[in-house]
């Protein structure tokens, strides 16, 4: 399987002053915020930032909405493989609100890790 580190995702306990910190503070490039998602994306580099507001959301044995996402070209593929060798899966593939194609997955200790069809 052929995949890449493709995005982070911080939680953060107020999207707006968050968004201008790492635009306006860090010169991050603000590509879009979807407020009723509690979301925002820039581009860093090669790479997105993303911000997840809300503090209630965990993920693996933190304590705090931060996550890593894997992109691959194809998605059931890799969701099938890595079934398949016994990695359990919180979210099956599924298509997003805002039109991403991705899945969830955790490792052994319990880390919850996106995984998402490049686009």
């Amino acid at each position: 399987m052929d995949c890449r580190i493709g995005y982070v995702i911080v939680g953060v306990k107020a999207l707006e002053p968050a968004i201008a910190f790492y635009r306006d503070t860090m010169g991050f490039e603000f590509q879009f915020s979807e407020p009723e998602m509690h979301f925002a994306s820039f581009k860093v580099g090669d790479m997105r930032f993303s911000l997840a507001e809300g503090a209630e959301e965990v993920h693996g044995t933190g304590n705090r909405n931060t996550g890593i996402g894997f992109e691959v070209a194809d998605l059931d593929a890799a969701h099938a493989d890595l079934a398949g060798k016994g990695v359990r899966f919180t979210m099956g593939p599924g298509k997003m609100p805002w039109g991403g194609y991705m899945a969830m997955f955790v490792d052994p200790d319990g880390n919850e890790f996106y995984l998402d069809q490049a686009q």
